[in-house]
């Protein structure tokens, strides 16, 4: 019997080892460096066995290896340090784990160089855009941005970064230089921006003290790469709010890449969220392509077009906005009549041959085009009443009006036209020897507008036009103009980053850019200087200091002042900007990746054209009356705090003012707070999953912003530190589900999708506490100016949004 329990034993250990033998997980993920880019062709090997695999041209891998037991892996490069690591993976589990490894800095070749050149600049931000349409209020990549460097509309991709405002940011796709539209009035008229999220492949992100490489603006650069598809792919995703899709494909001898973006936006369902009711009508269509074709190892050519078909039709009808305070509430109630029909076409094309006739040396030609059509046509009448509202719980009035403060009409018109066209022809090149990478280049740039403008706004309060005069009846607003104007600029740029160490502990970059301006016949010379260097012992950490000057040439939109009348003499905007940052990278949490960013800066502002916002819009006074300074600092985290599952917090502090001079005197005025001082900023993302299926996710974004000041009317550019906006308080939150993983697709249940890699659903909630976040005022005055009303102009309130993504 006992011999018999023996049999039985032996045979079910033998049955065991074969069963746990057959039990598999899979590991994937994704291998990059400390500044987090990613490593082509790392080796993910199983120690003691012969299996292995390499990463592919985005540094992403998967490998299957046994489940049941603990497995040491390693990660091993030649130019990177080998590091090791262990899993447990239960059978048919699919665990992802990123991998961050340390350059061996042990030979100097040109790959090393180059990548090392890029290293922890000041003021670089690293954008991660692989789930870019996961994020719940993140629209395209410069939702993303928003997130990051705080944001106070929603409606809007534009962002402000640093005291600066949204003229002052550079963006580049493939090194063309992006324009955005004119007359664009309000977040809701714009369309989609020209980035599309599904065909990039890097983004760099400069918040200031960029290299001098880059062109002639002085707040961000916005550096962003297409990917170069080598096989056929796709995407399609749906939403309440639009549709997109992207074709991506490469010919089998590699010569010949291509990608097509097609994206239709209408943000109707969310337009209507907002206090103003009517019928709105909007529809932003863009359709994007790249063509890439190497005609030899040495020579090939890109061509990127893009045009954008956005139309915006609004009927307003009534609108009711409350405020005041706990002891006296009040409503503006208007009724409308009229309607606004906008129309902003965008046409860019862009060609570009790359000459390598080794790998130390690189020349690109680049030649583009951009047009701008863009009508802005509006004549609404609106009649309001400004009432007290019952506040006392106990009525049965609460909530009501009581009795009328007032009562009067705004009627706003206008026909602005615009035709733009810029078009840019451009050399660069790069060379790299021994510890240098030089870095030069030169551009010509000719701009031609041709601008129609007339707009008016007349106000009635009591009958009576305003402002009052019993001899003549008196516009509120009247502009117009007629301007045609034709320039050119040529910039140049000269820049050597060294390498100061064999180990690449530390690197200066030195820089120098002139720009020209035929206009005005102005020469500005900027010098720049970034250094970075690891302390000794400390190879998780770089620290790193910039200074430069940095101008920025007006364009046509800074020349034209309030009442459309042309300044060509207006010279370029200055500023002399200092920073001092440190990068930490750490291991946290169970050898969880951490990376810990913090950074100082200081602007000296001189030759500033004074604006305000008008919504998106800014009005510039197109002089060169002001003087300023801008100072503050950014402290960032990013990281896994679940495990797999990437988080940040960002917290960010500054202050700018400026001084505008006196015409009459002379002299220049008192300090007062820039229109973008925005003090405070505190932004969380936070992103988990289910225990038991990763693939159920939940995305949370929360951001508080100190509200900016306000302009005072008919001032001139006047603000007060004590009028401000309120905070904006936002919180997004988005969950998500992956139906479909054909990666883990053992068995092949999902054989009538064959050919799908991927179907994700996802469930957003906007503005989840449903806060009424303020975007301006309107302001109301008596007939005499005896009294005088701020009436809030709310941003959207709380909504949700469904969507479906699928990647084939």
């Amino acid at each position: 019997m006992l011999q018999s329990r023996s049999i039985i034993l032996f045979v079910s250990c033998i049955l065991c080892s074969f069963y746990a033998v057959g039990q598999t997980g899979k590991l994937n993920g994704k291998v990059a460096d400390y500044d987090r880019e990613p490593i082509a062709d790392v080796t993910i090997s199983i120690d003691k066995s012969d299996k292995f695999v390499l990463t592919d041209t985005l540094g992403y891998f998967e490998i299957e290896v046994p489940a049941g037991k603990r497995v040491v892996l390693r990660a091993s490069s030649v130019d990177f340090e080998s590091e090791p690591f262990s899993v447990i993976l239960k059978d048919g589990e699919t665990r992802t784990r990123n991998i961050f490894l340390e350059s061996r800095g042990t030979q100097l070749s040109t790959i090393q160089v180059k990548a090392e050149r890029e290293r922890g600049q000041v003021g670089t931000i690293g954008v991660n855009t692989k789930n870019v349409h996961a994020l719940p209020g993140a629209e395209g990549i410069e939702g993303l941005l928003k997130m990051l460097v705080g944001n106070r509309n929603e409606l809007s991709s534009q962002y402000t970064v640093r005291g600066g405002n949204f003229d002052e940011n550079l963006v580049y796709v493939n090194d063309f230089e992006i324009n955005r539209p004119f007359l664009v009035r309000s977040g809701q008229q714009e369309g989609l921006s020209f980035i599309n999220p599904d065909m990039v492949d890097r983004v760099d992100f400069s918040v200031g003290g960029f290299q001098a490489r880059y062109g002639d603006k002085m707040s961000s650069v916005l550096d962003v790469t297409y990917q170069r598809p080598e096989k056929f792919a796709g995407s399609v995703m749906a939403s309440l709010l639009g549709f997109q899709a992207n074709l991506a494909g490469g010919s089998k001898n590699k010569k010949l890449s291509f990608m097509v973006g097609f994206r239709q936006k209408t943000n109707q369902y969310l337009l209507q969220s907002q206090p103003t009711k009517g019928q709105y009508n909007p529809s932003f269509t863009d359709i994007q392509a790249m063509i890439n074709y190497r005609f030899s190892p040495k020579l090939e050519m890109e061509f990127i077009g893009n045009y954008a078909l956005n139309r915006f039709r609004f009927e307003p009808e009534r609108a009711r906005t409350a405020f005041g305070s706990v002891t006296q509430a009040m409503a503006f109630t208007s009724i409308y009549t009229g309607s606004e029909i906008d129309q902003f076409d965008n046409t860019f094309g862009g060609l570009s041959f790359t000459y390598s006739p080794n790998k130390k040396f690189k020349l690109k030609l680049l030649g583009s085009m951009y047009n701008s059509y863009e009508k802005e046509t509006f004549d609404i009448k609106s009649e309001y009443i400004l009432s007290v509202v019952e506040l006392d719980l106990g009525s049965q009035n609460l909530g009501k009006e009581l009795y009328s403060l007032g009562a009067g009409a705004i009627h706003r018109y206008a026909r602005n036209f615009l035709n733009a066209n810029v078009a840019n022809v451009g050399l660069k090149g790069t060379y790299s020897t021994g510890n240098h990478f030089f870095s030069f280049g030169g551009n010509v740039q000719h701009v031609n507008i041709d601008d129609r403008l007339m707009e008016w706004e007349r106000r009635d309060s009591a009958g009576f036009s305003v402002p009052y005069d019993p001899f003549q009846v008196n516009m509120y607003q009247y502009f117009k103009a007629s301007n045609q104007i034709s320039y050119n600029k040529a910039d140049a740029y000269v820049q050597d980053n060294i390498l100061l160490s064999k180990n690449f502990d530390a690197v200066l970059t030195l820089g120098v850019r002139g720009v020209y301006n035929f206009l005005n016949e102005e020469l500005v010379i900027s010098p720049r200087a970034n250094f970075s260097f690891k302390p000794k012992g400390q190879e998780n950490m770089l620290l790193k200091v910039a200074a430069g000057q940095y101008a920025q040439p007006p364009f046509y939109r800074e020349m034209r002042a309030m009442d459309g009348s042309l300044n060509t003499n207006l010279k370029a905007q200055k500023s002399w900007q200092f920073a001092a940052g440190m990068d930490y990278n750490f291991i946290a949490l169970n050898d969880r990746p951490f990376k810990f960013t913090a950074e100082l800066f200081y602007k000296a502002l001189s030759d500033l054209v004074p604006y305000d916002y008008d919504n998106v819009r800014i009005r510039y006074a197109a002089n060169n009356n002001g003087i300023g300074y801008a100072y503050g600092g950014e402290l960032r985290l990013f990281g896994d705090l679940v495990k797999d599952a990437e988080s940040w917090l960002s917290i960010g502090y500054l202050k700018t003012m400026e001084r505008l001079l006196n015409p009459v005197t002379g002299a220049y005025g008192d300090w007062q707070p820039r229109p973008t001082d925005g003090r405070v900023t505190f932004g969380v993302f936070f992103s988990d999953y289910l225990p038991q299926n990763h693939n159920f996710r939940v995305y949370l974004n929360m951001m508080y912003a100190t509200g900016l000041p306000s302009p005072l009317p008919e001032r001139n550019f006047q603000r007060r530190d004590n009028f401000r906006l309120p905070a904006y308080r936002r919180v997004d939150i988005g969950f998500s589900a992956l139906l479909l993983d054909a990666a883990n697709n053992k068995a092949g249940y999902y054989s009538f999708f064959k050919g799908i890699k991927s179907i994700w659903v996802s469930l957003e909630v906007f503005n989840l506490l449903g806060i009424a976040n303020t975007l301006s005022y309107e302001y109301i005055e008596s007939l005499n100016n005896n009294y005088s009303f701020y009436i809030p102009n709310r941003l959207t309130s709380r909504m949700i949004n469904f969507k479906i993504a699928a990647k084939f």
